[in-house]
């Protein structure tokens, strides 16, 4: 935090100040599994029912909705920390899917991250030219984990599409640095007069309960390593 300067923004009652950007933070590389092995879970048409993989963990703040910012538009979701500083936390704006966006507002310079002032709590906007302005406590953030792909990830999925007659069919698709792998991806019926417990690649699903809406199970094995 260097000295506060006046600006041309000052004029609406709004101080800026400057900060240099930190990259202290280092996000980890975990091994993923859900749901947990053995949980009766409920899993609606075309949602996962079982994801498995590497995927960045990282610290993060999400926006639940849209805020104006002293002319800053936010947009709702993830923000990965970056950093931190004596008076910072540091949160980058991503493409990343679920991430959030800063759009620019009038007469004001292009955001480069978010920054959560330790004293008070309050969220404000860091530009490409290292002022952090438009500070406000009026923007509701939460502070949690979110799980990411890099070039290291791996993941593995399960999605349900749904039930005709006795008969459920499953997909599986396969993503690396989250990127689609349609060359292993596969749809696979299962026909539950016959049996209760399916299984692929390893991964075994009692099912409980099915319909055209969604499926109620339980994993009792994931894919194999």
């Amino acid at each position: 935090m260097k000295k506060i300067l006046l600006t041309s923004v000052v004029a609406a009652g709004i101080l800026s100040a400057c900060a240099t950007p930190a990259y202290n933070y280092t996000p980890e590389l975990k091994e993923i599994s859900k749901p947990p092995i053995g949980q009766v879970t409920t899993a609606s048409l075309g949602d996962h029912m079982l994801t498995q993989g590497m995927m960045v963990q990282q610290d993060a703040i999400y926006i639940d909705g849209d805020y104006n910012m002293s002319g800053n538009k936010v947009s709702s979701g993830y923000f990965a920390k970056q950093g931190e500083d004596e008076k910072y936390e540091q949160y980058r704006i991503s493409n990343d899917i679920g991430a959030g966006k800063v759009t620019k507002g009038l007469l004001k310079d292009p955001p480069a991250l978010l920054a959560v002032r330790k004293e008070d709590n309050a969220l404000c906007v860091m530009t490409i030219y290292n002022y952090v302005s438009s500070c406000t406590t009026d923007v509701p953030y939460q502070k949690t984990n979110w799980a990411t792909a890099n070039k290291n990830s791996f993941q593995q999925t399960l999605l349900y599409n749904g039930k005709i007659g006795n008969k459920i069919n499953i997909g599986y698709r396969e993503f690396s640095s989250d990127t689609a792998r349609p060359a292993f991806n596969n749809d696979v019926e299962y026909d539950l007069s016959q049996s209760k417990e399916i299984g692929y690649k390893g991964a075994l699903i009692d099912v409980i309960d099915a319909n055209n809406k969604e499926i109620k199970y339980k994993v009792t094995k994931g894919f194999n390593k």
